[in-house]
């Protein structure tokens, strides 16, 4: 039985906990106020689930999921989550987060400063385009018409590898749309985002192809190809 870790029990770890564990996963899952604040949740999701501390989640996982926004100064348990898969749900959202420079310059993606954060494990985009509520609701099985398809990215092909099984056991296919230098393609604003209520896989890899990076610090918009 896999077990995996997920830290951020908001909407989105709260969700792919609720659907990893109705396909069988057993789930350690955190937040910042400490597992005791976690009862609901646990009462909800049943004996397959655990609350920790983040450190906890991570070391108990034998993957990772951290859904939980981008910090400038790292606040991972990278210890616990060396020579692990960590998928990373995060969106770099100026309003909540502020403005990171390296980012908004188009020197990184906020994905590659995870990875960045976290030297000894392999980072994998996930989960980015999709709303939290349907994770639970969307899936339909492999050879569905119409399946919606989610993109991966990553440095790693075993992260994206593993990503793929688990979209698949969820109900959705899979772009690769590695490396982590290309995550942006999926980020908000861009077409892959808008169109994420209803795009196969083929219009996903199209989506994705039409992107174009808007740099702010430059005010330009140029040809992400």
């Amino acid at each position: 039985m896999t077990t995996i870790g997920i830290i951020g029990a908001g909407e989105v770890g709260s969700q792919i906990a609720r659907a990893a564990i109705a396909k069988g996963y057993d789930v350690f899952i955190a937040n910042s106020r400490g597992p005791e604040t976690l009862q609901d949740l646990i009462d909800e999701l049943g004996p397959s689930a655990r609350a920790a501390t983040a450190a906890g989640a991570a070391a108990a996982g034998e993957f990772a999921v951290v859904a939980v926004p981008l910090k400038e100064v790292n606040d991972m348990p990278a210890e616990e989550l060396a020579g692990k898969i960590v998928l990373d749900t995060n969106n770099y959202m100026v309003w909540r987060d502020g403005h990171i420079p390296v980012i908004d310059s188009g020197e990184k993606t906020v994905h590659e400063l995870r990875q960045g954060h976290l030297p000894r494990s392999k980072v994998v985009k996930a989960f980015t385009h999709i709303q939290a509520p349907r994770i639970t609701t969307a899936g339909r099985a492999a050879g569905t018409p119409g399946r919606l398809a989610l993109s991966a990215s990553s440095d790693f092909p075993e992260a994206v590898e593993l990503v793929t099984r688990l979209y698949d056991r969820f109900g959705f296919d899979t772009a690769d749309n590695s490396p982590l230098s290309e995550s942006w393609r999926s980020g908000p604003g861009q077409p892959a985002w808008v169109a994420h209520e209803h795009q196969t896989r083929a219009e996903l890899i199209a989506n994705l192809a039409r992107a174009r990076r808007i740099i702010p610090a430059a005010t330009a918009e140029v040809d992400g190809g």
